[in-house]
């Protein structure tokens, strides 16, 4: 039984992680940039409340993975 257990491997090569870092991190600053000039430059009564979430989500989303990919290519197991 114990030779059928295979060991966790991550789904990403390894040489992948300080790459994916730079990008998803390049592109959640890029995505929070674009809303804080929105934000910035839209009257109160043009605003979309579904664009600022969906923008703040995918934002969101690209700096929580390339934090976790940062973290991995630092060798910080998390």
């Amino acid at each position: 039984m114990a030779q059928s257990v295979k060991p966790i491997s991550s789904p990403v090569p390894e040489p992948w992680y300080p790459t994916l870092a730079v990008l998803m991190l390049a592109v959640g600053l890029i995505v929070t940039a674009s809303f804080f000039i929105y934000e910035a430059t839209s009257s109160k009564k043009n605003r979309s409340l579904a664009k600022e979430l969906t923008t703040g989500a995918v934002a969101s989303v690209f700096l929580g993975f390339g934090s976790l990919f940062l973290l991995l290519a630092c060798g910080i197991y998390v």
